[in-house]
């Protein structure tokens, strides 16, 4: 999917745009995600299956008459998507290509003790290298790559000084992300109803896309079920501008995800100057300094989640402490041409 309706799709163009930059590289692209949009995936239909049946054409083109040096994928973690991955590995290795796969997500470890996805893990990962965003993320795939096949590179944007709003005379909460279950909405929804019973004041402001699991009217219905209207705001999706004018006017990101990796809307939030209280997910600790530039809780947890955003909601001086300590590691560690040079240093050693 192009961006901005998805992480690893935004990594994926910005990629694209530097691989053809260079002038020691030959790269030609093959578009693999067989959804047109969030919603679509996860979703099975004849309309994916009859899509991997022309990609596999291609790429078996591709690979015959081009014979490339290597063959870059970024794979999905679990089946059954995964298997499409696997075909298109399967017939790089074939060509005799040396494969390397860049992982934007995670769940091997926890699909490894099937025996049909071991199987199918064993011969996806044989012979190839591997890409994690963080040293953190090792143990998914330990089992069957090797330590000295595993290579680390952390995810980075191009992203502008966001000009921030004067302190608002009620804080105000921004929840960043498409209104999946994953991305923990319904524990933002319980925390905020037990802020509201400790007659905390604030007001949170919910922008992305519907799901097929949670649609405007589900949300909706849940903010009623919970007492939150006029509290918590549903504002659809938001792009470009209208983005960084609502990071702009928030008090701090929270986003209390329970399945992520390396999730970008931390760095755009600390690109804006924002505290970030999130979760000990996947990667996050790497983003998230701890009590430095936010607050880190445990995951599925609504009260802990509740704690974090209080102890920031009482304190603008905290606030505004964590925000400028997060911009300040953004432009460190994680800008984009952090993460070019990352990348373009893997190519080089791997053609």
């Amino acid at each position: 999917m192009p961006p901005p309706v998805h992480g690893a799709a935004m990594m994926g163009a910005m990629l694209h745009d530097c691989m053809v930059k260079q002038d020691w590289l030959d790269a030609r692209f093959i578009n693999l995600s067989a959804s047109a949009s969030v919603d679509e995936i996860g979703r099975r239909s004849w309309k994916k299956v009859l899509f991997i049946f022309r990609l596999l054409r291609e790429v078996r083109h591709t690979l015959g008459a081009w014979k490339p040096d290597l063959v870059y994928v970024t794979p999905t973690s679990c089946l059954p998507a995964l298997l499409k991955d696997a075909l298109v590995v399967r017939a790089a290795k074939r060509s005799g290509c040396r494969i390397l796969l860049h992982f934007h997500n995670k769940g091997v470890a926890s699909r490894s003790g099937h025996w049909l996805d071991d199987r199918v893990y064993r011969r996806f990962f044989a012979g190839t290298k591997v890409i994690l965003l963080s040293e953190r993320l090792t143990p998914d795939v330990e089992k069957y790559v090797k330590r000295e096949d595993i290579l680390y590179c952390p995810n980075g944007l191009e992203l502008p000084a966001v000009r921030r709003s004067v302190s608002h005379a009620v804080p105000r909460l921004l929840f960043l992300s498409n209104l999946l279950p994953g991305k923990g909405v319904v524990d933002l929804l319980d925390a905020c109803r037990l802020l509201k019973r400790r007659n905390t004041s604030f007001l949170c402001r919910f922008v992305g896309a519907p799901s097929g699991s949670i649609s405007a009217e589900t949300f909706r219905k849940m903010v009623e079920e919970r007492g939150l209207e006029g509290i918590v705001l549903y504002e659809g999706p938001l792009y470009g501008d209208a983005k960084l004018e609502a990071l702009g006017e928030a008090d701090m990101l929270v986003h209390p995800t329970r399945e992520d990796c390396f999730p970008l809307v931390i760095l755009e939030a600390m690109a804006a100057g924002l505290p970030v209280v999130s979760t000990r997910e996947g990667a996050i600790p790497d983003e998230v300094e701890d009590g430095i530039t936010g607050i880190l809780c445990d995951k599925g947890n609504p009260e802990a989640l509740a704690d974090a955003i209080e102890t920031l909601l009482q304190d603008n001086t905290v606030r505004e402490r964590m925000g400028a300590a997060g911009r300040i590691r953004y432009e460190t560690y994680f800008t984009r041409g952090q993460f070019e040079k990352r990348m373009i240093e893997i190519l080089r050693a791997h053609v």
